[in-house]
Order: structure tokens, then sequence, then C-alpha cells
């Protein structure tokens, strides 16, 4: 006589923490893709960050506009990645920022980010 034993069926698990078991304990520490938990200072960042990668779409590109905009691509990766950006990033940002105090004065979404970095 064959047992009636019960059946699991699990969908799709990708990103998932899960245990299966009397005694099964699950944590997850991941924070990943655009459901990463961020602060109000690290939301209010990442939106100045989007702004001002849009503003530095409607002024002529230069070396130092390329880069600025390399390193705010970055700094909104990680902010949506990881719901913070790191201290090196940050003072990354800061130092284009420093070298870019003509821009600064013209678009109003690089002053509210560099406000953000504590400059």
């Amino acid at each position: 006589m064959a047992s009636e034993e019960p059946t699991v069926s699990f969908g799709d698990v990708s990103h998932s923490t899960f245990a299966v078991g009397s005694h099964a304990h699950a944590e997850s520490h991941h924070r990943h893709g655009p459901g990463a938990v961020r602060d109000q200072d690290a939301e209010a960042l990442l939106k100045a960050v989007r702004e001002l990668r849009a503003d530095l779409e409607r002024v002529r590109g230069t070396e130092q506009t390329a880069a600025l905009d390399e390193a705010l691509a970055d700094t909104e990766e990680q902010l949506a990645r990881t719901g913070q950006a790191d201290p090196t990033r940050r003072e990354r940002l800061r130092a284009l920022l420093s070298d870019s105090q003509a821009l600064l004065s013209v678009l109003a979404s690089a002053g509210a980010v560099a406000g953000l970095l504590g400059m």
C-alpha cells in the first residue's frame, strides 16, 4: 500500500528566502533591485541625482560633464540596488561638483545634489 505523502510545490523562488521543515529558520539580509529600502536622505539624493542627470543632457557636453554623468549614473545604480550610496561614491561626487562650480550656479539640480552631499 502506497503512503499518502503531502505534496509541496514552489513557484518562482528567485530572490526569495525560505525554509522548510518543522525547525527551519530562514533570514535574508540581501537588498537588491528596485525594491531596495532607502531612508529619506537616500531617497532625496536619488531624486536629486536623477534630476541632475536629466539636466546634464540639456547642456553642452564636456569631459567634465561626462565624468560627472558617469559618477551620477554609478551613484544612481548603487542607490537603487542597495538603498544607499557609500562614502567613497559620495566623496567622488563632491569632488566632481567642486570642480564644476560654474555648473552649480547654472543648474539648480546640481545645487540640490551638492546640498544633499553636505557641500
